[in-house]
């Protein structure tokens, strides 16, 4: 069992913390039984650092009720942290939803998560969107992060390769644009959601197909960027 602060294993988990370092290492940590089972499952799960014994088909190390408070980023500390490898970048599917700059990590989490439960494969996180292993990100997707095609990319050069190989380029924005219940979807579709405060920045916006909205109350001025993902994904989603 592990009890000091100072030992190697423990430095290398705060370490982790830092992003450059989880870049270097191509390691994140995830805390608590449903994201260490849910990493396991996807076959990511490297190793486990618990108060108990525990077996998730990896090396377990037993730590300290200190230790794990130390460790744990969470207000009441779990009984088991795990580490895990990056995923893997897979192909484009079908139907892919691309964040702009969106900077909320618990926001980008859900979507990732609508992205799962409605049929898109993939979601793409352009420059200055939160990092895609970001903690609260990673517990605000429930895991599906680990079940979803999450790449990070300069849009400004996808759009043109989406383009060229069939799919059907929307923005999101009331200015020229369709009701999102009215879209006649096709095999390939690509759908840009911007900024929490700015929107999609005008370069992108000059790069879209066509735009689309949520229709809403004229009393509400806008809707989150996690909720306008998920009814687009979802009425998208079924296939009209």
């Amino acid at each position: 069992m592990i009890e000091s602060k100072d030992n190697k294993k423990i430095k290398y988990i705060n370490k982790l913390r830092n992003n450059k370092f989880m870049c270097e290492e191509e390691k994140f940590i995830v805390e608590g039984k449903h994201l260490v089972m849910e990493a396991y499952q996807a076959g990511i799960l490297l190793e486990t650092y618990s108060l108990d014994d525990v077996n998730y088909g990896v090396e377990n190390i037993r730590v300290s009720q200190n230790i794990m408070n130390y460790i744990s980023t969470l207000p009441s500390s779990s009984n088991v942290l795990g580490i895990c490898k990056f995923t893997i970048d897979k192909t484009l599917g079908s139907k892919i939803i691309i964040l702009d700059n969106v900077q909320d990590p618990g926001n980008i989490g859900t979507i990732i998560r609508s992205a799962n439960a409605f049929g898109f494969d993939s979601v793409i996180l352009g420059i200055g969107s939160a990092f895609k292993y970001n903690e609260k990100l990673i517990r605000a997707s429930q895991g599906m992060l680990f079940k979803t095609n999450v790449i990070s990319s300069d849009i400004e050069k996808l759009i043109p390769f989406l383009k060229n190989n069939g799919y059907n380029v929307y923005g999101t924005d009331v200015v020229n644009g369709i009701n999102v219940s009215d879209v006649k979807t096709n095999d390939k579709i690509a759908v840009i959601l911007g900024n929490e405060g700015t929107g999609i920045s005008q370069n992108i916006k000059n790069m879209v197909d066509k735009n689309i909205y949520v229709k809403i109350n004229e009393t509400c001025e806008s809707l989150n960027v996690a909720v306008a993902a998920s009814i687009i994904m979802y009425e998208i989603g079924k296939g009209k």
